[in-house]
């Protein structure tokens, strides 16, 4: 199958490959704007934007962290993200993914609009009010993340209601997903919540409410898309485009530490797992050293300094399920094996290459051995 181009609000992706952003750091803008320069839509992950370069961007710090969400959530950081992504991708569509559990929500999307992101991809909750942040800034797509029709129905309902505005795509995020999941642990395992039962009654939601908005929304499918064939079978299914994040990290531009990648390449199907997270979702990683040490209630020291999830409540969370997120995130993107929290796709252990993004974006349109 030939992929055809994928259009989102005003701007169209030559190929229907979105670079699922990920957190911390490791789709900034060397991943983000590598991907959207060879046809495709890189993401820029909005968290902890404080720690580029070296902390540069922040004004104040505590034991070698960004101070606050304020700082955490570095306006400066992402603006100069943003600015070195544009150095690769010039004029090329480049989106920014917000989560809607983060503290500084609102102030973090105007900070995108303002940074010139195009498109605004928001999960990790639903993006209700997404519209009336981004209220001047007509041109900037919004796409929610969802994870059900039902959730899908909601936001269309929500935003044509008060906003006379409805979403221009939807990613929909199945349960094999790298990080923080939209299902409860049971839901992940069972059938009946897998990728492909799931697409039909979400095109059919979107179908609907792009008969009353006039214009297309397409369904973007995500969670557990490996490589081309996974491509033309969501499609065949439906979806639009699709999705992916874990394969990326296999790239010399992911700006992720070597060591990160090293976890990746080592990692073994039963390595892969549902753990607890702070943010009250479960979420899948890497079994490594760090949830070993937090079985054995071990885990290195939460002291809450960045404050970057309203979920954990100031580290009242991170203290139930033994680690600081945004800690633990920070050294696995630095390749921190140690006590770095590692999260991956399902499909994570495939991996056992590092290419660039040139040579994958090439097997992902055309085929392995292409």
């Amino acid at each position: 199958m030939e992929l055809t181009s994928l259009k989102i609000g005003k701007y169209e992706i030559k190929y229907p490959i979105i670079q699922g952003g990920m957190g911390l750091g490791i789709s900034w803008n060397r991943l983000a704007g590598n991907v959207s320069l060879n046809g495709g839509l890189g993401v820029i992950s909005s968290v902890g934007t404080g720690y580029y370069e070296h902390r540069a961007h922040i004004t104040k710090e505590l034991n070698s962290k960004p101070y606050d969400s304020v700082n955490f959530y570095s306006r400066n950081g992402f603006k100069a993200i943003i600015d070195n992504a544009r150095k690769i991708c010039g004029d090329k569509p480049l989106a920014a993914n917000i989560m809607c559990a983060s503290n500084d929500y609102a102030r973090i999307v105007k900070d995108a609009c303002e940074h010139g992101i195009n498109i605004i991809i928001s999960g990790a909750g639903l993006p209700t009010n997404l519209p009336e942040l981004t209220k001047g800034f007509t041109d900037v797509a919004l796409v929610p993340i969802v994870s059900s029709a039902k959730a899908l129905k909601i936001i269309c309902k929500r935003w044509y209601d008060r906003y006379n505005r409805l979403p221009d795509a939807v990613v929909l995020e199945g349960p094999l997903s790298g990080g923080h999941q939209g299902f409860t642990y049971e839901q992940c395992l069972d059938p009946n919540y897998q990728l492909e039962n799931l697409i039909k009654p979400v095109v059919d939601e979107a179908s609907r409410w792009a008969e009353v908005g006039g214009n297309p929304i397409p369904v973007v499918a995500a969670g557990g898309i490996w490589d081309h064939d996974d491509i033309v079978k969501v499609i065949n299914l439906g979806a639009s485009g699709v999705q992916m994040g874990t394969r990326f990290i296999g790239t010399h531009e992911c700006d992720a530490a070597d060591g990160f990648k090293e976890v990746l390449l080592n990692a073994k199907k039963e390595d892969i797992k549902l753990i607890k997270s702070p943010v009250g979702y479960p979420a899948r990683g890497i079994q490594t050293n760090l949830l070993d040490l937090v079985e054995k209630n071990a885990g290195p020291k939460i002291q809450c300094i960045s404050n970057c999830v309203s979920p954990c409540q100031r580290g009242k969370e991170a203290k139930q399920v033994g680690y600081c997120i945004a800690d633990r995130l920070y050294d696995a993107v630095s390749g921190n094996k140690e006590t770095g929290l590692f999260f991956s796709g399902a499909n994570g252990y495939k991996l056992n290459e590092i290419i660039s993004v040139k040579e994958l974006m090439k097997k992902l349109v055309y085929g392995e051995n292409s």
